[in-house]
């Protein structure tokens, strides 16, 4: 079980945990008095914050840059047994490219494996997508699979 979930601040950013009112706001599109960047949400982000709310683990992060809501991230399931748990996160368009993917990926692995149920963080994504495999390598993540649809990363305690 992890605790609540903190914010966390970086150079850039400062991610904000997303609470169960403002995740049901989000689940309904209902998003304008967070301050939406352009491009946010993204089509994931009502998908994801639905699965955390169904499985009953913490709706994640809301992404904020220069006070406006750029991007979201959290974790995909509850930290299983062996101390591992999977992250999941995205930016809007406009912000790609600028180091947000990097900082907000250091960001929530430091804070997970700070945890002291978390072992191991994981995250994956398609082999095809180069910039989201940088972003986890300059996070401090390892590559440990590799398949035709999926690459998963590690990092580790």
């Amino acid at each position: 079980m992890l605790e609540e979930f903190a914010a966390l601040e970086t150079d850039g950013l400062r991610l904000e945990p997303i609470d169960p009112e403002t995740a049901r706001l989000i689940m309904r599109g209902d998003v304008a008095h967070l301050a939406p960047g352009e491009g946010w949400p993204q089509p994931g982000t009502v998908a994801g914050v639905t699965l955390a709310m169904e499985h009953g683990h913490p709706p994640g992060w809301l992404v904020r840059w220069s006070g406006r809501v750029i991007g979201d991230c959290g974790i995909r399931a509850p930290v299983d047994d062996a101390g591992c748990v999977e992250i999941g996160y995205g930016l809007a368009a406009p912000y790609w490219g600028r180091g947000f993917g990097t900082e907000l990926a250091t960001a929530i692995s430091d804070w997970l494996l700070a945890q002291p149920t978390v072992s191991t963080v994981r995250a994956s994504t398609e082999p095809s997508n180069t910039a989201s495999r940088r972003v986890l390598e300059k996070a401090g993540f390892t590559l440990v699979d590799s398949s035709e649809n999926l690459t998963m990363y590690e990092r580790r305690s």
